[in-house]
């Protein structure tokens, strides 16, 4: 009986730590994976601008046009801008999502960047509201299929306060006709602007990277079940 409980016992620490050698290897996989990621956008953040027909036709061929460097040019509908909650430096307020019309009469719908609470309004910042053809510089950002978590509030068309990127109800609650719309945004860069808002350049990378000190964890629970066990079977062989 004894022996059969040795056995038991054994099978399970020799299951365990496979299992905890096994998590630590994949950990060390997504590690790989991440850091090319992380790698791959650094490296289109840095290329030639592309136009909006590059982006377009990559965003619907599938391919992954998130934070690309691009270009557009047309002129902002400033009456219809659209704002997302957001913090920029420990401020609250919000970005402001206008629609760009190009020359071929699409929109893009271009994240100009932060405004504090108290200058939502656009009366209050009248010398931004920029008039004429421009030129906006940025990063292409792809367009979210769903609302990210169900912990996300649902947008107050109403109000105009949106809790996540909804380009269709963006474009759709300002009365753009669908089939005109691109479907990606641009988050411009950090150029001036007369009055000083809205901040550009708001663009966030946050992509957690913390598979090294999880491999190591979970390598370290290894060793440490390994060094118990040695350790028992001395004591009673002792």
């Amino acid at each position: 009986m004894v022996r059969v409980k040795a056995i038991v016992s054994g099978i399970l620490v020799l299951a365990a730590l496979v299992t905890l050698v096994m998590l630590g290897t994949w950990q060390l996989h997504r590690l790989s994976w991440k850091e090319g990621l992380l790698a791959d956008i650094e490296s289109r953040r840095h290329q030639p601008a592309a136009t909006v027909e590059e982006i377009d036709a990559l965003a619907r061929s599938g391919g992954d046009v998130d934070y690309r460097a691009m270009t557009a040019v047309g002129d902002f509908l400033n009456d219809k801008e659209r704002r997302f909650l957001a913090t920029h430096d420990g401020a609250a307020g919000f970005y402001i999502y206008t629609p760009l019309q190009l020359d071929d009469g699409r929109y893009l719908l271009v994240n100009r960047g932060f405004v504090p609470e108290d200058r939502k309004d656009p009366a209050t910042r009248m010398s931004g509201q920029l008039l004429g053809h421009q030129r906006v510089t940025g990063l292409a950002r792809a367009r979210l299929l769903e609302k990210p978590s169900s912990l996300v509030p649902d947008n107050d068309i109403a109000k105009n306060v949106f809790y996540w990127k909804d380009l269709d109800v963006m474009a759709s609650s300002v009365g753009l006709p669908a089939d005109k719309v691109l479907p990606f945004f641009l988050d411009a860069g950090p150029a001036q602007v007369p009055g000083g808002l809205p901040i550009g350049g708001v663009t966030q990378i946050d992509l957690p990277n913390s598979h090294l000190q999880y491999a190591l964890t979970w390598y370290g629970l290894a060793l440490a079940l390994a060094v118990i066990s040695i350790l028992k079977i001395i004591r009673k062989n002792k």
